[in-house]
């Protein structure tokens, strides 16, 4: 996974006032922590963090204003309720080439179900998997290919890249595929379809 490298200011101003200051200057307040150091307190660009984390668990390489120089992955973010592309506050975790870290990685399915109308469930949408912290894997991908109602796909069943293992049990559930149901037609369909037919 490639780097992208951000530029960060450090964050001497805290409270609601001076978080809104920097959104109002385009700039997202953020800590960042982990090994055991101080946590540090910066702002960053809000269209390059924007831009980085449509990457999921994107390595960012901080070049801290002051000749500091980290690398970090999101751990958690803030985004605003009703403003789309908004981010409010990110936490980021201190990593170091070689070390393992726990992150969730995005599920994605390819082929088609069998035949018959089935749903496919999603009981996690994200894999919780260890992999290097440099080395993580951008997504897993699952074949559904012809499956039918009651099947289920469990962790264990999913390959994992070189390097990365399951931080889940072997035997949790992460795809279920359930027979459609079948539901009495709604109140005017009926006649919609007789229409259609004619």
């Amino acid at each position: 996974m490639a780097e992208v490298k951000i530029p960060a200011q450090p964050r001497t101003e805290f409270g609601k006032g001076a978080a809104r200051r920097a959104r109002a200057a385009d700039r997202v307040p953020g800590v960042v922590y982990g090994h055991g150091v101080e946590p540090l307190h910066v702002t960053l660009p809000a269209h390059d963090l924007l831009m980085a984390l449509k990457t999921p668990n994107v390595l960012i390489r901080l070049d801290v204003e002051g000749g500091r120089n980290e690398l970090v992955i999101p751990k958690a973010v803030q985004r605003h309720p009703i403003k789309i592309g908004v981010l409010e506050h990110i936490d980021l975790l201190l990593v170091k080439k070689g070390e393992k870290v726990t992150v969730e990685v995005p599920v994605l399915t390819e082929g088609d179900l069998a035949p018959g109308g089935n749903l496919l469930e999603h009981v996690l949408n994200a894999l919780p998997v260890e992999a290097e912290a440099t080395h993580i894997p951008e997504s897993v991908t699952v074949s559904i290919e012809g499956l039918e109602a009651g099947a289920t796909i469990h962790a264990k069943d999913i390959a994992l890249p070189a390097g990365a293992s399951l931080a889940v049990e072997e035997d949790a559930p992460v795809l279920h595929v359930v027979a459609a149901q079948a539901e009495a037609p709604a109140e005017g369909a009926e006649g919609e379809a007789e229409g259609a037919e004619a």
